[in-house]
């Protein structure tokens, strides 16, 4: 690799950095741990480099010369290898003098070996930061390479109310009874249901052309072609049934029978290879039924879009599906940052959307519950679960509907989902 290029690559990211207008997410960083961020593309990690370089400019921590930011989707990198990545280091010290940067590496998971030269970098005591749009970054074989060096962090698209900070809506305490921002709080909701929550898109006109080039990016780039799938028919209908079966717990027999009689062929391995990939870039995630023995759990699952728009790529007035997948999407930030599942769905003899039983907590997603027959459903499923595993909080997530229900000594909380999601 020609040491020039490297440097015209640094130089050209310092002014990327100096000119990108940020606003803030919620998630900092220690100044003395080194981090690897991982979550679907465009969910914002590279956001997070930057932010987290800005933030410290602007402490007096470092400046813009202490930074040495790459990232490795950029073309003039092509062919990179993992032997030569420490020219990184000698190109900065050329530029800017032998002293130890802060370093980001962006997208490193392009470069296959990449982990050895991040650990050495952290046992040399540099503070580094990578980002990838991989989960195999954190398959057992890197936690080991890495030593326990970095914290892992997942990255998620904008959450709701980080959608309305980017568009200086700033909630404040009791928001809700100021009718002002409550009719504002309302009238966004819509794009960001249907749209999803990546920020890149926020601005363009084109939103659906711009998520239907992520989704081909994702799945022909990082799926496809990373793993040498010979045709791609069977698995872009593989993606497309299992959005179209968001909310129904689903086997595996069921989705080859599914592909089968659309006239492809697949077997059981070669199925769970493929769900297993769209799971590994973020693509997808799945829920384990809670009442099932933990030898059956993998063989029956609750699949979802890890983005409202990425899913909604595939459907027509498919609003019910929606509002439980951003449920999903909502509860799986607030669950998942331990190494055991802590939510699940519920499926034994009645069936409970989300269970997390840590909280003791349990939750339907329905979009209307206006008709007497869907409530008795939605509130029989909770008082049934409650009586099997005692709950402390009982919701229904609606998209208008706000009350209060009883039922067998369960207070039954019914809200709005824009207003469930900025608590």
């Amino acid at each position: 690799m020609d040491k020039n290029i490297i440097k015209t690559v640094i130089g050209s990211l310092h002014k990327e950095i100096s000119d990108t207008r940020l606003v803030h997410r919620p998630m900092t960083f220690e100044g003395n741990v080194c981090y690897v961020l991982v979550g679907i593309r465009r969910a914002g990690k590279s956001y997070l480099m930057m932010q987290d370089i800005k933030q410290r400019i602007e402490k007096g921590e470092m400046s813009l010369e202490d930074c040495l930011y790459i990232n490795f989707e950029d073309e003039r990198l092509d062919g990179i290898q993992a032997s030569e990545l420490n020219l990184l280091i000698d190109c900065y010290q050329e530029m800017f003098g032998n002293k130890k940067p802060w370093v980001y590496l962006d997208e490193i998971q392009n470069i296959a070996g990449w982990e050895k030269f991040v650990r050495r970098l952290a046992d040399q005591k540099y503070r580094v930061m990578v980002t990838g749009s991989n989960a195999r970054m954190l398959s057992k074989e890197v936690a080991t390479t890495l030593g326990g060096r970095y914290i892992v962090r997942e990255v998620y698209p904008f959450s709701y109310t980080e959608y309305l900070t980017y568009h200086d809506i700033h909630l404040q305490p009791n928001w809700e009874y100021n009718p002002e921002t409550r009719l504002e709080v309302i009238r966004r909701f819509d794009d960001y249901f249907y749209q999803g929550g990546f920020a890149e898109m926020f601005p363009i006109v084109g939103k659906r052309e711009w998520i239907n080039s992520l989704y081909q990016k994702i799945l022909l780039g990082d799926i496809v072609a990373r793993h040498a799938i010979r045709g791609d028919r069977t698995i872009r209908l593989l993606a497309r049934k299992v959005a179209e079966n968001v909310m129904q717990p689903t086997s595996l027999s069921r989705f080859m029978h599914i592909i089968k009689s659309s006239g492809e062929s697949i077997s059981i391995p070669t199925l769970k290879d493929y769900l297993q990939y769209m799971e590994e870039n973020y693509l997808t995630f799945s829920l384990l039924n809670y009442a099932s023995p933990i030898s059956e759990q993998e063989t029956i699952k609750k699949r979802y879009y890890m983005d409202n728009g990425l899913l909604n790529n595939f459907l027509y007035k498919g609003e019910t599906k929606l509002l439980e997948n951003l449920c999903a999407i909502h509860l799986l930030k607030k669950y998942s940052n331990t190494d055991e599942p802590q939510l699940f769905f519920y499926n034994r003899n009645v069936e409970v959307d989300f269970y997390v039983p840590q909280e003791r907590m349990a939750i339907q997603a329905s979009f209307d519950i206006n008709d007497p027959e869907t409530q008795e459903r939605e509130v029989s499923a909770l008082a049934a679960l409650n009586k099997a595993f005692p709950l402390q909080q009982a919701l229904i997530i609606t998209r208008d509907t706000e009350m209060q229900i009883e039922r067998d000594g369960l207070n039954i909380e019914v809200i709005p989902i824009w207003k469930w999601l900025t608590r």
